[in-house]
């Protein structure tokens, strides 16, 4: 049985958006102190898995995780502590925005076992920060990490995103020659998906803003690659790299079909078998349920075996050391090169897939076109 890894849901933000305080839409210490100690209850009667667990990755995600006070984090962990069995070398990561922390709570957080540290700097061009509806500038990106560094985190992730609408070839590269000389442990790259009912895809549509270029987004992927490999780091996931050693503990779960729990509003769980569950997604619906000692689980979904046998396709070919054929027939009693025979043989001509020894693989332009290649199995 594969390790469990936790993650906590914080919904909170200093920006306005879909997830803040229960009545102005922003973020408020009494909205936090409501929410902790509904998380701790949560957490405490939580009944899904009946034996003690062990676990050795906590990942606090959000929102802004960082707003939490020192106090609240520690509350927090301790509640984790007593109910499940967190190994003694845990990884445990801390979503971070640029500019929402301090010297002191960084080094009071680091203190309590905080050891990780995910933060989204998105981009170095300010005005590309503020089309985004950023709170922080490239400024504040620079000071935060400098203040991880002082505090001694020694395993920093930066988030960047490619494809953003008026970014250039110019701008991009920009950013790569900023994030580089920091030496960030992992590096997390994502090209910009615009959303239905977002602030952004509303302005694209009106005209305020320009439309994301794709084949530009593309581009940028393959220079980051490039960068990056020259600069020592792994292509271990498509939108994840690292320098040896520092893959991402609790994100590889997801990948490879460990088991992990959620607490917190929309907080999603596996069992590693058949099951995924999910919390109520609107925060004041959530606490009400917390708050009534009822279960905040909304949504249950018992997985078929066609289910499990897509899920370990797609999430494993993620990963670019790739799939197991010989793992996937002992779990599943089937041939996967046989039984998508036509498609297998359709994307090695086509230069999309792989095979190295047992292993199917993406290529580097089966990673650009990953979602075709996926939509065979699914």
């Amino acid at each position: 049985m594969k390790t469990a890894g936790i993650y906590i849901h914080i919904p909170f933000c200093r920006s306005r958006c879909s997830y803040c305080d229960f009545a102005t839409g922003m973020y408020s210490a009494a909205a936090a102190e409501r929410y902790v100690p509904g998380l701790v209850n949560e957490i405490q009667s939580w009944r899904e898995v009946e034996k003690t667990e062990a676990v050795d990755t906590i990942y606090f995600g959000g929102g802004t995780p960082s707003l939490l006070s020192p106090f609240q984090l520690e509350t927090l962990l301790q509640a984790l502590r007593d109910r499940f069995e967190v190994s003694s070398d845990a990884e445990v990561t801390m979503e971070m925005n640029p500019g929402t922390v301090t010297s002191e709570t960084l080094a009071e957080f680091r203190t309590l076992g905080v050891n990780r540290a995910s933060f989204g700097a998105q981009t170095f061009d300010d005005l590309e920060l503020a089309r985004l509806g950023r709170s922080h500038t490239s400024d504040d990106t620079r000071r935060t990490f400098r203040y991880l560094r002082d505090a001694g985190f020694d395993n920093v992730s930066l988030d960047l995103i490619a494809g953003l609408p008026g970014q250039t070839m110019a701008g991009w590269e920009r950013n790569l020659r900023e994030s580089f000389p920091l030496r960030p442990e992992h590096l997390s790259f994502y090209l910009l998906e615009v959303h239905k009912g977002t602030p952004l895809e509303k302005h694209i549509s009106q005209g305020i803003q320009p439309r994301p270029d794709e084949d530009l987004a593309v581009e940028m992927y393959e220079v980051m690659l490039d960068h990056a490999c020259e600069a020592g780091y792994e292509h271990y996931e498509i939108s994840n790299l690292c320098l040896p050693g520092y893959e991402s503990r609790h994100n590889s779960k997801y990948w490879t079909a460990a088991p992990y729990y959620g607490f917190g509003c929309s907080a999603h769980s596996y069992d590693a078998g058949f099951r995924r569950w999910a919390n109520e997604r609107d925060l004041i619906r959530y606490m009400a349920m917390i708050e009534q000692n009822e279960s905040p689980v909304v949504t249950r979904t018992e997985l078929s075996q066609a289910d499990r046998q897509a899920e370990a396709v797609f999430l494993g070919l993620r990963m670019m050391q790739g799939l197991s054929m010989s793992d996937y027939q002992q779990r599943f009693g089937e041939d996967l090169r046989k039984k998508h025979e036509s498609d297998l043989t359709r994307f090695r001509e086509a230069g999309l897939i792989a095979y190295a020894g047992d292993q199917l693989k993406l290529t580097r332009a089966g990673a650009l076109l990953s979602n075709e290649v996926f939509s065979v199995f699914v």
